[in-house]
């Protein structure tokens, strides 16, 4: 039922299906929210039109996309993807739940309005781009190597207190998910925060033609993808796209603390703001973290200074928050809503949550994904945890290439230089360092039970790239009693 996703788009359309709207302000509606009371968005002879299909069937009303048939809503247009499966496959099943319509590549359904296309994927790319000349023209693009969606999560939590948000749903940030994030915006929105991934040259340019974004928000270069898209320098050229795809009259947003990222403003004829530690034109400075990982800090630019005190975990969000709140900034939010913004925001699943298990352990599941720079960070979050003992549940750090062997090495330095034991799953990549290399999830939490960290003064790490799927970990840790 997931053809064509990838193993992280999989989960992201499997536990994102609520969206951002449970947790916008009273203001703000999600786009299922507003599916039973904003106005029809197409009609099917318009997208066959506007995709250079053929409708066969009915001329019916078409609210919203999915790609996924298992959580399609009452007159959605079911898009089937090609990958693994053939969504082609799960078009009987899209109907039966109440699809309107249907793309397809392979002729007309019984049954259901059909738009036959040659490519339904590109044709979904096209209708993205129609409905994204239905939005406002304020909509900022989010990338970078590390700290998007969560920039992205952040930018959401401050914008709702003031205008109706549209935003891509957890990290559905490629060539399905950003046309499914604009076809199903609500026919109120009033701004967007498109977050775009990338796994080479040309990707965010193909993501921007559909996008337009007026705003380009760049956060970090690190490694991440490197077998795909190189070395820095190549990640960079690429992440930079998005400045390059800004009109004239547009914004970068670019974080000073990277040099790479600042050179960038050069890339565009578009102003640009910065923001980072100390320095940029939106800066933090006096960071600390409480008990909890909470980073406070003082935020400062020329429209004044605040405390502040972030809901997620982390000194590494602290740069997030500082580059959504420069786009607040610039679309003119106060620094009251700011502020109480980024003290109630709530980030994706799996990214620093911290929780106390039954037993007493507290554990910090940062599972969704890992790179070195990410490693890094949640290996300095654990540290600063109070504990008897210190431990890190790590998966590999997938798709580094050439870079991975030593990359893996480094991270195990790292563990060990802070004092926490590393249990590495599933990988020998860590080297000689971890205290134990294990092959199953039954495995590591035999092996804390060993080490005697499951209890009341313990605390563990659980990390690892996507395709580890490490979340499981956390989830039996707080079950056990």
């Amino acid at each position: 039922m997931f053809g064509g996703l990838s193993p992280e788009e999989k989960d992201q359309a499997e536990a994102g299906r609520a969206g951002h709207g449970k947790n916008r302000s009273r203001a703000t509606k999600s786009a299922r929210e507003c599916r039973y009371g904003c106005s029809v968005k197409f009609r099917a002879a318009d997208i066959a039109n506007i995709v250079g299909g053929t409708l066969v069937g009915s001329d019916v009303d078409v609210d919203g996309a999915a790609i996924d048939s298992r959580v399609i809503q009452s007159g959605q247009l079911f898009v089937p993807v090609r990958g693994e499966r053939d969504g082609h496959d799960f078009i009987e099943n899209a109907k039966n739940l109440g699809a309107a319509a249907t793309l397809s590549s392979l002729g007309a359904t019984d049954g259901i309005p059909t738009i036959v296309v040659d490519d339904a994927e590109a044709a979904f790319a096209r209708l993205g781009a129609a409905a994204r000349l239905r939005l406002p023209d304020r909509l900022a693009g989010v990338t970078g190597s590390v700290g998007k969606t969560s920039t992205k999560d952040l930018a959401v939590a401050i914008l709702a207190r003031r205008y109706v948000v549209t935003a891509n749903e957890k990290s559905f940030n490629n060539e399905l998910g950003v046309p499914l994030t604009l076809v199903n915006a609500s026919a109120d929105t009033e701004v967007s925060i498109i977050e775009m991934g990338a796994r080479g040259d040309g990707h965010i340019s193909d993501l921007c033609s559909i996008a337009r974004p007026t705003v380009a928000i760049v956060t970090a270069i690190e490694l991440a993808h490197s077998e795909f898209m190189g070395g820095l320098a190549d990640i960079a050229r690429a992440k930079g796209e998005l400045v390059e795809a800004l009109p004239t009259d547009g914004l970068a947003i670019l974080n000073a603390d990277d040099e790479r990222v600042a050179a960038m403003a050069s890339r565009t004829s578009a102003r640009a703001l910065l923001f980072g530690i100390e320095r940029g034109d939106v800066r933090a400075s006096n960071i600390r973290l409480d008990e909890e990982l909470r980073a406070h800090f003082d935020l400062q630019s020329d429209r004044g200074s605040a405390p502040v005190v972030l809901a997620v975990r982390g000194r590494h969000h602290v740069v997030n928050a500082l580059a959504a709140a420069t786009l607040a900034i610039a679309w003119g939010v106060p620094l009251d809503d700011i502020v109480g913004g980024l003290a109630e925001a709530q980030l994706s699943p799996w990214r620093m949550e911290l929780h106390v298990a039954p037993s007493g352990v507290r554990v910090l599941n940062d599972a969704y994904n890992a790179g070195p720079a990410s490693m890094e960070a949640a290996l300095r979050a654990l540290a600063h945890l109070p504990a008897s003992e210190h431990v890190a549940v790590l998966g590999p750090m997938a798709e580094l290439g050439n870079e991975g062997p030593q990359a893996h090495v480094q991270v195990a330095a790292l563990a060990r230089e802070l004092g926490i034991k590393v249990i590495a799953i599933g990988t020998s990549e860590y080297g000689s360092l971890p205290v134990a290399s294990v092959d199953s999830i039954d495995d590591a939490i035999a092996q804390l039970n060993e080490l005697g960290v499951l209890n009341a003064r313990g605390a563990v790490l659980v990390k690892g790239s996507r395709i580890a799927g490490l979340e499981r970990v956390a989830q039996r840790l707080l079950e056990r009693t």
